[in-house]
């Protein structure tokens, strides 16, 4: 690559070159390079246009006296260049020489000087150590009761949280992500690709815990009920479920009591007005309602003023029946919330944030063992120059929302905090590069905001990850990830797996993830079978099957050398993970049900039954079957709740 076009890349964080999931350095063609710059707004595609672009980026560092944002752990300090005046965030004013003060007070501030001002966050060094505890991991909408209308909800949330830790001594409970969608058909399946990551999704809310239900007649009440979709459906019907429930919420919306809405709230209200007229994507929509700040949605808002406000109480209920679970979960951990890598290209967040977006990009990830074509999750992207100048406010905003209801947060790909794979337009996954962010600053903000929240962080750091990202999660007091699937020394021969007590403590474990195998899937090779017949090998199957075998035959060797006894091989993996030396171990529903069909199979869309498959047995049933009590009893008898 001409060493021009590789400087320019540099000062804009866009990798020339990466080292893959083998640890073979692979070298970013030169015009993906450029077509990544290009979202930047920067032409590199001359000699003459690159050699401009470095000029400019030149003079722009020059000219800066501060940077847009400033975050500094508590007690460090930081060179202002000059006398500076800080405006803390509770109204005070201190006045300090160049050198920042060490003993300023956690939170968010800002430093004038006469030159510059910049937004300062003053960060913590490090997070509380996070208690021991077993606990679930939920794919929320798989669940079913007698009282969820065709998928699982709020309700059920609250249900398993309460009595997990009342019968099974559970600790802690991760959901997945719960953000809202564009209230339009067809309705968005997968919880990765929320419409935003500020608010919450009503498609979750359970119609008849709501006030309105409790003081309807009972003449209404019968109405609504009345609406509630088939149960037992081979498959959850995303579009069957908010149909009904947003039929029988209208019913009951005039009984609704008026309450005042902050002005995120009703900006995203708005676009859900707007997307029950126009279409989930605003990129469909007629020009002029494009522009949120434009004269013609102004027009719109006051022409749908009344839709406006019923979505906006939407987010009033979701609220109340969040934070209903979370008082129900009694855990020394609690409810811990997925926080998505990003939002839907057309949703509410690039409608009303597109400004900090990278629009044309897609994120994703190379290649990998288990993704042998790549990943593309068709997210766009923040830019991280424009962050940067926001003030990290729209990072902040979101870790506030989903903290807002729960006592941690999971971040799904926390390697996106220093680094993600941008795929370029008409680009194949494959073929990408990563962009680099200042994960300083975004972790420091996930850790204000976590301890303000009185929240614990776990980071997902699996597949293609630096080994910075775990060291310095733990060096802030996060956890990281270990998962039973990818737990081999793999550099000795054989590639043996680990022995659990020798995984890092540090870490939430797991047998496996949303997005791999199950137990049960994994013990006949299920995703083998599947993806050889979707054509997702790159290689024979035959070939597969047979590392399918060798992994497995790998796996019991380690179950018989650590002295668990054979029998059901569930039960035998569940009691090699409570042998972990990990803080967390969690493990699923599906897993310990037998449940052959991994939840989500990436490279699919509809090729795959993502998302929609539901539990094989009721949540009173996870409470009774044997299979259950039997999987788990390791993981309770290891990390008791109740100690002493």
């Amino acid at each position: 690559m001409d060493s021009e076009l590789a400087e320019l890349a540099d000062a804009y964080g866009v990798a020339t070159r990466y080292e893959n999931s083998e640890q073979v350095v692979v070298e970013v063609d030169d015009d993906v390079v450029v077509a990544v710059l290009a979202q930047f707004g920067i032409d590199a595609s001359t000699p003459d246009a690159v050699r401009g672009a470095l000029k400019a980026a030149e003079d722009a560092r020059r000219k800066e006296t501060l940077p847009p944002t400033i975050v500094v752990r508590e007690g460090a300090g930081y060179d202002l260049g000059g006398p500076a005046v800080v405006h803390l965030e509770d109204g005070a004013r201190r006045e300090t020489g160049a050198e920042l003060p060490v003993d300023l007070p956690l939170g968010w501030h800002r430093v004038v000087t006469a030159e510059a001002e910049a937004v300062l966050a003053v960060v913590p060094a490090k997070l509380p150590e996070v208690p021991a505890a077993w606990g679930w991991m939920l794919q929320l909408y798989a669940l079913r009761s007698a009282g969820s209308w065709g998928m699982g909800d709020f309700g059920d949330l609250a249900t398993v949280a309460s009595r997990s830790a009342a019968e099974f001594d559970a600790g802690v409970l991760l959901v997945n992500p719960v953000q809202a969608f564009a209230p339009a058909h067809p309705v968005e399946r997968s919880p990765y690709s929320p419409a935003t990551r500020r608010f919450a999704n009503p498609i979750y809310l359970r119609v008849t815990d709501t006030g309105e239900f409790a003081r309807a007649d009972e003449e209404l009440r019968a109405k609504v009920v009345a609406l509630a979709p088939p149960a037992g459906t081979e498959l959850i019907d995303y579009d069957a479920v908010w149909a009904a429930k947003r039929a029988a919420l209208e019913l009951l919306w005039p009984l609704h009591r008026r309450t005042e809405s902050d002005a995120d709230t009703l900006d995203f209200a708005a676009f859900c007005a707007l997307a029950e007229v126009h279409g989930a994507d605003w990129r469909d929509w007629p020009e002029d309602l494009r522009d949120p700040a434009g004269p013609a949605v102004a027009a719109a808002r006051e022409e749908l003023a009344d839709r406006v406000a019923f979505h906006a109480w939407l987010q009033d209920l979701c609220h109340e029946q969040l934070d209903a679970a979370r008082r129900a979960a009694s855990m020394p951990v609690g409810i811990v919330h997925d926080l998505p890598v990003g939002v839907h290209p057309g949703g509410a967040d690039t409608w009303a944030l597109r400004e900090v977006f990278a629009a044309d990009v897609r994120v994703g990830a190379p290649p990998d063992a288990f993704n042998q074509q790549g990943q593309d999750w068709n997210l766009p992207p923040w830019r991280p120059d424009k962050l940067a100048e926001a003030g990290y406010a729209p990072f902040r905003d979101v870790v506030r929302g989903v903290l807002r209801h729960a006592d941690g947060i999971r971040v799904d790909h926390i390697a996106g905090l220093w680094r993600l794979w941008w795929i370029p337009p008409g680009e194949p996954a494959g073929r990408g590069t990563y962009v680099h962010y200042d994960a300083e600053a975004m972790l420091g903000v996930l850790a204000l905001e976590a301890h303000r929240a009185g929240a614990v962080v776990v980071g997902e750091d699996l597949g293609t990850v630096e080994d910075t990202v775990t060291e310095t999660m733990h060096e802030r007091g996060m956890l990281s990830s270990a998962v039973l699937w990818f737990q081999r020394d793999w550099d000795a021969p054989g590639k043996p797996y680990v022995r659990p007590s020798e995984w890092d403590p540090a870490a939430m474990a797991s047998i496996s993830t949303h997005d791999l195998p199950t137990v049960s899937g994994w013990l006949a090779a299920e995703h083998v079978r599947v993806r050889a017949g979707l054509g997702l090998l790159d290689g024979p199957a035959e070939a597969e099957y047979e590392s399918a075998a060798e992994e497995r035959g790998a796996l019991f060797d380690l179950v018989a050398r650590e002295g668990i006894e054979g029998g059901d091989p569930v039960v035998a993996l569940h009691a090699l993970l409570a042998s972990a030396a990990s803080r967390l171990v969690l493990t699923s529903p599906a897993d310990v049900v037998g449940e052959q069909r991994q939840p989500n199979l990436p490279g699919t869309v509809d090729e795959y039954p993502n998302w929609r498959i539901p539990l094989p047995v009721s949540v009173d049933g996870l409470f009774t079957d044997a299979r259950v009590r039997a999987a788990i009893a390791p993981l309770a008898a290891a990390r008791p709740r109740r100690q002493g």
